[in-house]
């Protein structure tokens, strides 16, 4: 994959982001059965992508967009060491182009971003059933935090 590139996403490419994060929540809704059937939107990508305080980019192979992230400066709560931190979201990578490490590339762009940015801690959410995904943020060094559980009061 020598010849994929990452920019900076722009507003014109918000219909390929769009059918990104469908993509996203149709892969995800299996994990969680409380994700709504119709309507679902997880992010405000556009906005996103004008912010200041975030870096959405998207990796290009033979022109065409095949992946997308994003890195977002957060407040950390008091009792953590770093007082912000990033937070890793809208990962995505086209399913004909999965498996040869453009994931990885991707982070190194939004973790470049950060130390630009002097932010030294990043962090991202991941289903627990995804294995795919614990592995690929596993090979660049992530480690499992805290489980996040849910009861269903409706059972």
């Amino acid at each position: 994959m020598n010849a994929i590139s990452f920019r900076r996403a722009t507003l014109a490419d918000l219909p390929t982001l769009l059918q990104f994060e469908q993509g996203i929540v149709i892969a995800e809704r299996p994990m969680n059965l409380t994700i709504k059937g119709t309507d679902v939107s997880y992010y405000d990508i556009g906005a996103l992508i004008q912010r200041s305080d975030a870096e959405v980019v998207v990796g290009v192979y033979n022109q065409e967009i095949i992946a997308s992230g994003y890195a977002l400066i957060k407040q950390a709560s008091s009792e953590f060491t770093y007082d912000k931190y990033i937070h890793l979201g809208f990962m995505y990578v086209e399913p004909n182009y999965r498996g040869r490490g453009i994931n990885q590339l991707l982070i190194e762009q939004l973790t470049d971003w950060a130390r630009q940015q002097n932010v030294l801690e990043i962090r991202l959410r991941v289903y627990t059933e995804n294995e795919a995904a614990i592995r690929a943020y596993e090979k660049v060094g992530f480690e499992s935090l805290m489980l996040e559980m849910r009861l269903d009061l409706n059972k």
